[in-house]
């Protein structure tokens, strides 16, 4: 009976570390997952908000570029009937404007990162560490 007992306590001992690790495990999961659903649901509203921003923005941007075009044909000293310079003035514009735009997108998203679960990772790492340096001890 004396021998069972170290045997039944180190295997009792065991199975609560494997329960708490599991538990662990499980626990950091749901940190990852809680932190990507906060971020994805962030970059979401992001998205929904800046495409109705961007329809509101095109359509003022469609009358506003109209008439610079006919401006530009009323400031151009063409003839009453080459109106179509004034478009293609205002059409070059948006040319030199969009290449500068599109640049600064790919900036922009190189520079971005992607929806990473940190703080999870963090926390795993820190766990790890914990148990390497117990492990050591032992």
């Amino acid at each position: 009976m004396a021998t069972e007992s170290p045997t039944h306590d180190l295997a009792q001992t065991v199975q609560e570390v494997s329960e708490r690790v599991s538990l662990l495990v499980r626990e950091e999961i749901e940190l990852a997952k809680a932190e990507v659903t906060t971020k994805i649901t962030k970059l979401l509203r992001g998205i929904v908000i800046g495409a109705f921003a961007g329809i509101f923005v095109l359509t003022g941007l469609l009358f506003l570029l109209h008439g610079l075009a006919w401006f530009a044909w009323w400031a151009l000293p063409v003839g009453n009937g080459s109106f179509f310079w004034g478009f293609f003035v205002v059409a070059g514009l948006l040319f030199v404007l969009g290449g500068f735009a599109g640049y600064l997108a790919a900036r922009f998203f190189k520079e971005s990162t992607p929806p990473v679960p940190a703080m999870a990772i963090d926390e795993a790492g820190k766990i790890r560490r914990t148990l390497m340096r117990r492990k050591k001890k032992s």
